[in-house]
């Protein structure tokens, strides 16, 4: 079984409040690196915390990009 194909409903409401960037972009169908330059360039399709030099995406607004609100 792949990564993407374990990704059920019910394990993406688990994800938590926040997930990393990486995570967020597989979800969203994007690769890593073109994860990171939306990232930096402010244009990543969700919005995103940024802790120190770690992106963070909370949860929420993920599920309801890819139409999965809790």
């Amino acid at each position: 079984m792949s990564a993407r194909s374990a990704r059920t409903p019910e394990r993406l409401r688990a994800l938590g409040p926040t997930t990393d960037l990486a995570t967020a972009a597989e979800i969203l169908g994007i690769s890593r690196s073109a994860a990171y330059k939306l990232a930096r360039r402010g244009a990543f399709p969700v919005p995103l915390l940024k802790v120190g030099v770690v992106y963070r995406v909370p949860t929420a607004p993920l599920l309801a990009a890819i139409h999965l609100d809790a």
